[in-house]
Formats: C-alpha cells, structure tokens, sequence
C-alpha cells in the first residue's frame, strides 16, 4: 500500500479509554494504555460485558463448560437447565474437547505501519493478537505466536502453562522491524512448523497475490488445520479519501511517485475490489473464514469472529479434529 502525506483524521479522544456508542470500546482511546496485557484484558472485559447484546448471547457465558448443539450429537447429554433459561441447546462439553491449540500468526512488515489517522495498521493488529491470545487463555487453550515479514522472525510454540501469555506479550511489544511481505514463506513455515492440528489465526493485511496465498492456505488446510483470516486494513485504504495530489511513498520499497488521487481513484478502487473479491473466492474454495477489519473497528469485533466462526461450524473451540473444508 502506498501512503499519502498526512492527512485530516479522527476527532480528538479522551486520554482514558471511553465506551463507544456502540457500548463498545474505542480502539484508539484504548490504545492509551501503554500496557498491551491490560489493554487485552479491558478488550476482553468489554466483549463480555456486551456479549448479551449479542446474537451469541449464552454462548461465551459458559464457553469453556459448555457447546451448542449439533446435529449428530448425542441428545442424552443435552443440558435442560442451560436451555431453561437461554433458550437454547447445549451441550456438556467433556474434557479432550475443552483444549484448542491456536497459532496467532502476525503480519510485522513495513506496510503494516502504515496509518492514515492516529492508530497504525500494527498497532491495532498486535493488540488484536494480545486480546485473542488472552481470551484463548481464560478459556485455558494452548496459545502460540509466529511473527513474520519476510520470514517467521519469532516463534512460540502453543502452550498452556504459567508465564506463557507474558511471553507472548513480550514479543507482540516490539515494534515491527520488517520491510516487505513475504506471505508465501512464512506461511509454508507454519505449515512446516504446526504439526499438531489445530486453529492458525492470520492476522495481515493480505497485501499479497491470491495465487499464492491459494498455495499456502491449501497447505494449512490440507495438514487438518482450521484457518481464520483477519485481514486488517487502514480506513483509507478501503475507500481512499484523498482529494488532493500528493506525493505517495511506498512504505516498504521507499519509492515515491506524485499522483494526482481524482485520477487515480477509479483504478484503485477498482484493484482493491477485485482483489477483495478474490480473497473471498479463496476462503470459500478452501472452507475458511474470513473478515475484513478496520482499524476504526472496536476490538470485539475480533473475538466475534473468533465466536462466529465457531458457532457457523456448529461445533466448539475444541472438539475434534479440523477436516477441510469444514468451516463455512
């Protein structure tokens, strides 16, 4: 992504992290916390206190005692109570299903330093990884990290067990020291690396051609791993607001070039559409998911992917194995 000299953004927030109109929290006004466990811990906090709100409303109240029912579940194990007073079936979930092994896989190339307002792409990306990776936690599933530019420069293995979401959080603090995206290496190492099955959350701007993402997923997938895109994107980079020529720089080349964006408007909007359209065709060949986030989005808005690609399964965070193509 090439970026444009500064320009107008968001209103002024409050030093103190405020609740959104929404109930939910500003992301920019939580990036005030300098702490990123705390500010994971207040995303979470939030999320939890507004999940009835939601169309999940019973699901993460008792997610790590409990599943929704599916078909071919057994009915013996159904919980009336539960479904007494939400309305719902669920399931008592057994011990081997209550442990998810999750690989928080993060962009931390140049261009994910790119912002257009006061929240960069990375900083909103690490802080969505710290609030899934302490989510994952409370839940008591094994969480690890890949950081990756060009290749994986950091890698923790999953674990569950004392100081490992502070490790975790020690590595997501560092600033981003890439400069271009490689997403076909790093992820061939994930693969490579990942033996066990479990669930490997891409976090990146998926600045990158389908083709050889197509590859690399297919790999993923075909190891038995469940797979969640989180594409994150700058604002501006969605609908490209620019009015005034310019000098654009591209943040991981350095190479800058002089546009006139009345001009050049059509034809990126048109590149970025296709593009979009074709990371979409991708994840429904290959049976992901896949969500494009904004950096103006509150940070729920990640663990309710988290929950909606679980709840779309019909199946709990843990239970099984991943077959391919199972996730819609």
């Amino acid at each position: 992504m090439s970026t444009g000299e500064p320009h107008a953004g968001r209103a002024e927030h409050a030093s103190e992290p405020v609740a959104a109109a929404s109930g939910w929290i500003d992301p920019v006004a939580l990036s005030r916390i300098k702490n990123l466990q705390i500010r994971a811990r207040v995303a979470v906090e939030g999320f939890v206190r507004g999940i009835h709100k939601s169309p999940f409303h019973g699901f993460s109240v008792e997610f790590s005692e409990y599943r929704q029912y599916s078909p071919g579940d057994d009915p013996r194990y159904l919980d009336w109570r539960l479904y007494a007073r939400s309305d719902r079936h669920y399931i008592k979930r057994f011990e081997d299903e209550t442990n998810l092994r999750t690989y928080l896989v993060l962009d931390s190339s140049r261009s994910m330093t790119y912002g257009s307002g006061p929240l960069k792409k990375c900083d909103y990306a690490r802080t969505a990884a710290a609030t899934l990776a302490y989510f994952l936690t409370t839940q008591r599933d094994a969480v690890g990290l890949a950081l990756f530019d060009e290749r994986i420069v950091e890698f923790i293995p999953p674990r569950y067990r004392p100081g490992q979401l502070r490790r975790i959080m020690g590595v997501l603090e560092r600033e981003p020291a890439g400069r271009a995206t490689d997403l076909g290496t790093p992820l061939e190492q994930v693969a490579a690396t990942a033996r066990k099955r479990g669930l490997v959350i891409i976090l990146s701007d998926l600045l990158a051609p389908t083709g050889l993402l197509a590859n690399r997923l297919g790999a993923l997938r075909a190891r038995g791993h469940e797979v969640l895109l989180l594409r994150i994107l700058d604002p501006a980079e969605i609908t490209f607001p620019f009015r005034d020529a310019a000098r654009f720089r591209d943040v991981e080349s350095g190479r800058e070039i002089i546009l006139d964006p009345a001009r050049a408007r059509a034809e990126y909007m048109k590149r970025f559409t296709e593009h979009a359209a074709e990371l979409k065709r991708l994840a429904v060949e290959l049976g992901i998911d896949h969500a494009q986030i904004s950096t103006a989005d509150p940070l729920e808005v990640v663990l309710f992917q988290l929950l909606g690609a679980r709840a779309r399964r019909g199946r709990t965070t843990g239970r099984g194995h991943a077959k391919p193509g199972a996730m819609r």
